[in-house]
């Protein structure tokens, strides 16, 4: 619609849809329920809101609300407090941010040849694994041959080699000529990330140590905070988030005991956060871990300008699948974006086959594009919070605040993380969290493409050079596609693919779209599906049965209804030892069980691999 504006002196404006009537939330509802109705998800009068219907529950016991019409929390302006929209003023806008890429292969030259390879190709800083689980500390200059100090960041991770790695850092910026002050990045002293991890006590008199020889130093921190310990245990956002905020509380009371100024103290931590490829979620935790932070320090009595945090948000390892890898890349570009919205300072995109092994160049090649692709041609860094403003992604960060800030008083009201990692809080918390997610994953709830959805049995295996083993003992380590994956791995191992039979009832169109949902569901325990094809009566069904253990009927309800108890009860007797029907319970007679949307199919898959005989 075009309306004349005398007021312009321009002519003509387009007024777009200020001319409507402002639609009402009661209208929006009532359109809601007229589609819920016509997809049978709400009768013709529902007994409460149509929100209600739509909304999902985080691990955190968040709702989601399908729409959002009013601000929550306390947001601020990017660079002030209490910086939930950014550490900095002018956001990524004037360098983007830290193009950060992990190392961890043992061999020095391997690894410089791929430290170069990224540092030519757009990677601005390294994180070296050295020592137990990456590369030898005394061979990190030969890692590093050719690189400059004063030119790129480095950020170490050393475990129980912590000291003896920084030795060798400053003792190759001397070799080098670069000053100290020169040095980007941080010295990686994490001793409670260590206790999580390993399960011993981390040090630190070691922590404090590396702090003060870090205290001058304006661009070199001396120690993290890893996320990755909760995240990789299977816990939630908020977990995450008040581990980390406890670890580092802890860390800002040794080294404020030790002497050392909380401003400095604070400077000298850098946050680790796992970015996942729930978007909004990710772009909420670093949002809502920069507010949390900021209400630490500043109740420490840290000034406003020292109280912003420096994230480093890393792809999430425990999101990789070793099945179909390739969607990995969907997976990280996803977390990576959210990273970048969120307002991390650097973000490592892991490799798409980094769950395997030691990933390969074009697996690392296609990390980093996928960053360059975001920066240079996306142009994410160019606006200042683009998030900002979104009723939706505001709410969330301030709820996920909230629960984190719950967590994290639990755990200081236990004596602090140190004493709660000890004594099994936290541990008892994240497992309680991981059998919940394990359980939607098993009901494909939380689905995982190529996994648990869309499998692909006839897929080649990718194979690596294993990656060195990380230190253990403490916070167990998860993969969401695990259970799934440990299933196909055992069906791959047969001498022969394991097979169940679809008995197909009535006409393609009768049983197609459940013999195709039935072989969905077997392809992700590795089990492969013949069928009858179109059948006109029980004994076409018997005709092409080829005497697998396992039967599964397919067919509509109408279908079912006359043939199915006959015809299972004939496969039975042809020697049939289960039968399965594809659709939801029904009492139907001579049915061994159902294959249903939102069923248990982690349960059927490990109940067919031992009607068939498969071992582990």
């Amino acid at each position: 619609m075009v309306a004349h504006s005398k007021s312009s002196g321009v002519g003509p404006e387009l007024a777009l849809a200020a001319d409507f009537p402002e639609p009402t939330h009661e209208q929006w509802q009532a359109q809601v329920a007229k589609v819920l109705q016509r997809s049978g998800l709400v009768g013709d009068d529902p007994a409460g809101p149509v929100e209600d219907v739509l909304a999902t529950t985080t691990y955190d016991g968040i709702t989601v609300r399908p729409l959002y019409t009013e601000p929550a929390g306390e947001t601020g302006v990017p660079g002030l407090a209490p910086f939930v929209r950014g550490s900095r003023p002018q956001g990524s806008v004037a360098e983007g941010w830290d193009v950060r890429q992990r190392h961890d292969n043992p061999d020095a030259a391997e690894t410089n040849r791929e430290v170069l390879a990224d540092l030519h190709n757009g990677v601005s800083s390294l994180w070296l694994r050295l020592g137990r689980g990456g590369l030898a500390v005394d061979d990190l200059a030969d890692a590093l041959d050719g690189v400059h100090l004063d030119m790129i960041g480095v950020a170490l991770d050393a475990g129980a080699e912590t000291t003896a790695a920084a030795d060798a850092l400053f003792a190759l910026a001397e070799e080098q000529g670069v000053r100290p002050h020169a040095l980007r990045g941080t010295l990686g002293a994490d001793p409670l990330g260590w206790q999580a991890r390993t399960g011993q006590a981390g040090d630190e008199e070691e922590a404090v140590a590396l702090a003060e020889r870090c205290a001058g130093l304006p661009e070199l921190g001396a120690l993290v905070v890893d996320g990755l310990p909760y995240h990789e245990a299977g816990g939630s956002d908020a977990q995450e988030l008040g581990c980390s905020l406890a670890a580092a509380t802890t860390y800002l009371r040794w080294l404020t005991e030790a002497g050392i100024d909380v401003e400095t103290a604070a400077r000298l931590v850098e946050f680790r956060y796992a970015a996942t490829a729930d978007q909004f979620l990710t772009i909420a935790k670093l949002r809502a871990a920069r507010r949390l932070w900021e209400q630490v320090t500043r109740t420490c009595g840290v000034a406003e300008r020292a109280r912003g945090q420096r994230q480093h948000a890393v792809t999430s390892p425990a999101m990789l699948t070793k099945r179909d890898p390739w969607v990995n890349m969907l997976r990280t570009t996803i977390a990576s974006f959210a990273a970048g919205i969120g307002g991390a300072q650097a973000v490592t995109t892991l490799p798409f086959d980094a769950a395997i092994g030691l990933p390969d160049s074009f697996a690392r090649r296609i990390a980093r594009n996928t960053q360059s692709l975001l920066l240079e041609e996306s142009h994410l860094a160019q606006v200042i919070d683009p998030a900002g403003g979104s009723y939706y992604v505001e709410s969330l960060t301030d709820e996920l605040a909230k629960a984190a800030w719950a967590w994290f008083q639990r755990i200081e009201a236990a004596g602090g993380l140190p004493a709660a990692l000890g004594s099994g809080l936290v541990a008892d918390a994240l497992a309680a969290t991981w059998e919940q997610r394990r359980t939607a994953i098993a009901h494909r709830r939380d689905a995982i493409t190529g996994v648990s959805e869309f499998p692909d049995l006839d897929e080649p295996v990718l194979e690596r050079e294993p990656a060195p083993e990380q230190p253990g003992g403490g916070l167990p380590v998860h993969r969401y596609a695990e259970d799934f994956e440990r299933l196909r791995d055992a069906a791959d191992a047969q001498p022969t693919r394991p097979t169940v039979f679809l008995a197909t009832l009535g006409s393609l169109a009768a049983h197609n779209a459940r013999a195709s949902f039935a072989r969905n569901l077997f392809a992700a325990g590795g089990v492969a599906c013949t069928d009858a094809g179109a059948t006109e009566s029980t004994a076409d069904v018997l005709a092409a049965y080829d005497g697998a253990p396992v039967v599964c009927l397919c067919s509509s309800d109408e279908v079912y209804a006359d043939r199915a108890a006959e015809t299972a009860e004939a496969l039975k007797r042809a020697g049939a030892r289960q039968v399965l029907l594809a659709g939801k319970p029904s009492g139907t007679g001579g049915v061994d069980g159902y294959v249903h949307a939102g069923c248990d199919a982690l349960a059927v898959l490990t109940d067919v691999h031992e009607q068939l005989g498969v071992r582990r």
